[in-house]
C-alpha cells in the first residue's frame, strides 16, 4: 500500500518547513526507542516519520511525491526507504533536530538518559579557561550612612594570581608537558556498542581539566594551582538612598581565574542596621514623639533629631494622640532620581502612671472642669 507522508506526519499538503519540522519532532519523541525499549512497532513507526520527513523536507523529492507519488521516489538519487534506514542514518541526518534546541525545550538528547546519547560525528572543542568564581558580601549601613552615602574600606579574602609562578602552576624554569592521559586532546572518549549503534561519550579530561597540557613541576607557593589566597583591601563608594536587598556589582574583583583567565565579580549586598530612634517606610522615615498632656493641650515648641542634625517642632495647641506632622525633605535620598523622602513625626500622648502633691490637686481639679462640659453621647465615635 503506498504511504500518505502527509497523513504519518499530521498535517495538510501545503505545510511549510516549520510545520513540518516541529510534526517529525513530536512523532520522533513519542516512539523513540529510548521511549519504548524492545518495541519493534514504536520502531517502525519511528523510522517511518523519518522516511516522510525526509522526503517532504527536500524541495525536490516533495514536487517528485506530489506529482508521482511514493513509486515516483525509487529512482530519486539519494532516496532510500523506512527499510533500509537504520538508527545512525535517523540521527545524521537529523541531527539538528536531535541536537539542536526547538520548540521551548532542550536538545533532544536531553530527554532520554539525561543526555546520555552521543552521536559518533559529534566533535569537542577544548575546554575554555574557567573565569575566577563571584564573591559575596553584606554591608551593613547606618541610617546616617545612607542619607549621605559613604566610602567604605572593607578587606576580602580572596584568590590572587600566583607570584612565582606568574599564575601558570609551574615551577620558574619548568614547563608545560602534554597530558598522559588524552595525549593533549583535552577530552577523555568512551566507545560502547548497543542495540543502536555505537556511542560515544565524550567528558572533559580529569587529569589535566580539560586544557591537554600539566605542569611538568608543580610551582611550590601555589601547589600548581596558580592561585593564592589572599586579603584585598577595597574601598566601596555606596551611592545616597540604598536600602536593604539593594546590591552593587564591582566588575573584576572576585577571584582570580585559572591560568591567569578573566577574574570574577565581587557583589556587595547592603543591609540597613536598626536605628535607635526611626523607622523607614520607602524614603520616609517616622519618629515617635511623646508629649506630656499638658504639652498637646497647650501646644510647645520640641526640639527633635532628624537625620542630617536636630530642628525646632511646633505642637499646635490641641494636637491629638497619633497626629502626624510633616517636615518636607527630612527624609532619605531617593536612589534613582532627584528629591528626598519626608520625615514624619507621629505623636504620642503620654499618660503619667503616679501622680502626687501639688499635680494631683491640679488633676482634681481639671476634672471637675471638664466633667462639667463633657457628655456621655460625646464619649463615643465610629472606628475608622
Amino acid at each position: 500500500m503506498a504511504k500518505d507522508y502527509y497523513e504519518i506526519l499530521g498535517v495538510n499538503r501545503n505545510a511549510q518547513a516549520d510545520e513540518l519540522k516541529k510534526a517529525y519532532r513530536k512523532i520522533a519523541m513519542k516512539y523513540h526507542p529510548d521511549r519504548n525499549p524492545g518495541n519493534k512497532e514504536a520502531e517502525e513507526k519511528f523510522k517511518e516519520a523519518a522516511e516522510a520527513y525526509a522526503v517532504l523536507s527536500d524541495p525536490e523529492k516533495r514536487r517528485v511525491y506530489d506529482q508521482y507519488g511514493e513509486d515516483g521516489l525509487k529512482g530519486t538519487t539519494g532516496f532510500s526507504g523506512a527499510q533500509s534506514m537504520d538508527m545512525e542514518d535517523i540521527f545524521s541526518m537529523f541531527g539538528d533536530i536531535f541536537g539542536g534546541h526547538f520548540g521551548g525545550f532542550g536538545g533532544f538528547d536531553d530527554l532520554f538518559n539525561g543526555g546520555g546519547r552521543q552521536r559518533s560525528t559529534r566533535t569537542r572543542t577544548r575546554t575554555t579557561q574557567q573565569r575566577g568564581s563571584d564573591l559575596k558580601i553584606t554591608m551593613p549601613l547606618t541610617l546616617e550612612e545612607i542619607n549621605t552615602g559613604v566610602d567604605k574600606k572593607v578587606k576580602i579574602k580572596r584568590q590572587e594570581i600566583c607570584p612565582n609562578c606568574n599564575g601558570t602552576g609551574a615551577k620558574p624554569g619548568s614547563s608545560n608537558v602534554t597530558c598522559p592521559v588524552c595525549q593533549g586532546s583535552g577530552e577523555v572518549r568512551e566507545v560502547s556498542r548497543s542495540f543502536f549503534g555505537q556511542m560515544v561519550n565524550v567528558r572533559p579530561c580529569s587529569n589535566c581539566q580539560g586544557e591537554g597540557v600539566i605542569v611538568e613541576q608543580r610551582c611550590p607557593q601555589c601547589g600548581g594551582e596558580g592561585r593564592i589566597q589572599s586579603v584585598k583591601e577595597l574601598t566601596i563608594k555606596v551611592p545616597p538612598g540604598v536600602t536593604t536587598g539593594n546590591y552593587l556589582t564591582m566588575h573584576g574583583e572576585g577571584n582570580a581565574g585559572v591560568r591567569k583567565s578573566s577574574r570574577g565579580d565581587l557583589i556587595v549586598i547592603f543591609e540597613e542596621k536598626p536605628h535607635e530612634y526611626f523607622t523607614r517606610e520607602g524614603d520616609d522615615i517616622y519618629l515617635d514623639l511623646h508629649l506630656m498632656p499638658s504639652e498637646a493641650v497647650l501646644g510647645t515648641e520640641i526640639v527633635v533629631p532628624t537625620l542630617s542634625g536636630k530642628v525646632s517642632l511646633t505642637i499646635p495647641p490641641g494636637t491629638q494622640p497619633s497626629k502626624i506632622l510633616r517636615l518636607k525633605n527630612k527624609g532619605l535620598p531617593h536612589l534613582q532620581h532627584p528629591g528626598r523622602g519626608d520625615m514624619m513625626v507621629r505623636i504620642q500622648v503620654k499618660i503619667p502612671e503616679r501622680v502626687s502633691g501639688k499635680e494631683l490637686e491640679l488633676y482634681r481639679e481639671l476634672f471637675k472642669l471638664e466633667s462639667k462640659k463633657i457628655k456621655d453621647e460625646n464619649r463615643y465615635s465610629k472606628i475608622r
